[in-house]
């Protein structure tokens, strides 16, 4: 057909010209975010491309006079045109590289910076970190010195119960030896008050090595009413001193299991705490309720006062270590007593007692005896 060929020529130019339209309009963005010499140059020489396009478009469909154009049988100003867009879009190939590689040298530069930046932040970071970790260290070192002394003094405390009973009970046999009136009764009873003292200070100390070992605890059934009554045979002395009543109320074949010499330290604790917070309580009837009983599976063992109660201020830390309500108190005795309550599957709580007070409650799974020895 006449003149196809050169149509072709003219669609194919007309194609490139669009191209580079968009090519120079895609530059332009750049242009705008950065007026650097390679995209200047990258817009120019486009531009320059789009020229020659242009007007070789023109030359072929209105300056030749073939009407049965081909590729060798164009004139030398067709040709040179071709070429010449040859050139310019190698040269814009050129010019595309360098624009790539200016921009990946600004990314990395940018990324250089900004891990140089990160690395100084981090340096920074490090640094505030190991101040921080100096400055817990020098408190834990502080908190540990305190803590130990606060544990030392409240150990003191606890063993100074049992210690000052055997040192009266020594001062008086001294006194009864050196006016020669001891008698084997006597003697015996005042032997029997030392060694129940000593048993208490050696039950103390290893309910304290149980707090920081897990060993044998040595548990096995025990009746319940026996024990409180052991507990009390101790502190009546002391309770007929002060005026204070016991209110007693142990149900019978009341078994749990547990090693009997640490719950008594556990519910002479709890009669000391009450002893003391009627001492201080500046009334006349003075009343320790002890009661035991069955409560389905479990066996409830309370010991309460009326006195004047905790504050609710420390009710919540009842049970920490170091923490008390009284003056001369070292915060050990209740966080002790849960501590040996929980080894045998109990726990411990407070609560204010009927009409004032107040009543501190323990709960041990029941074990009842089975056989001859459960009548």
């Amino acid at each position: 057909m006449p003149e196809t060929f050169k149509h072709r020529v003219a669609l194919i130019t007309i194609t490139q010209e669009l191209f580079l339209i968009w090519q120079i309009w895609e530059i332009r963005k750049y242009y705008k975010a950065g007026r650097t010499i390679v995209v200047k140059w990258l817009i120019l020489l486009t531009a320059f491309t789009l020229l020659g396009e242009t007007f070789r478009t023109l030359w072929v469909l209105f300056g030749s006079t073939q009407t049965n154009l081909f590729l060798y049988a164009q004139d030398a100003l067709a040709l040179t045109l071709l070429w010449v867009g040859y050139g310019s879009t190698i040269l814009v190939y050129v010019a595309l590289g360098s624009f790539y590689l200016e921009k990946q040298i600004k990314k990395e530069s940018q990324i250089a910076g900004a891990l140089k930046s990160t690395q100084e932040e981090n340096q920074k970071i490090t640094e505030l970190l190991k101040e921080k970790e100096r400055l817990i260290y020098g408190l834990m070192k502080a908190n540990k010195t305190a803590a130990t002394g606060a544990l030392s003094a409240s150990i003191a405390h606890e063993l100074n119960q049992p210690l000052g009973a055997s040192n009266l009970n020594i001062q008086f046999l001294k006194m009864k030896l050196e006016k020669g009136a001891l008698n084997p009764e006597l003697g015996k009873e005042i032997l029997d008050s030392l060694e129940e003292d000593n048993r208490r200070a050696a039950t103390i100390v290893k309910s304290l090595r149980s707090i920081f070992t897990e060993g044998e605890s040595n548990a096995q059934e025990v009746q319940l009413g026996d024990l409180i009554s052991k507990v009390l045979d101790i502190v009546r002395p002391e309770l007929k001193s002060k005026n204070i009543q016991i209110q007693l109320r142990v149900d019978d074949g009341l078994v749990i299991r547990v090693n009997s010499s640490e719950i008594e330290q556990v519910v002479l604790n709890l009669l000391n705490n009450a002893v003391q917070a009627l001492a201080n309580s500046g009334g006349l009837d003075r009343r320790i309720s002890i009661e035991a009983i069955k409560v389905g599976q479990s066996v409830h063992l309370s010991v309460s006062d009326n006195g004047t109660g905790v504050p609710l201020a420390f009710k919540p830390h009842l049970f920490e270590l170091l923490s008390t309500t009284r003056q001369t108190g070292m915060g050990l005795g209740l966080w002790l007593c849960k501590h040996i309550v929980t080894r045998y599957s109990g726990s411990i709580h407070y609560e204010d007692a009927v009409g004032g007070g107040a009543k501190f409650v323990i709960e041990f799974p029941h074990h009842p005896l089975i056989g001859p020895s459960a009548n």
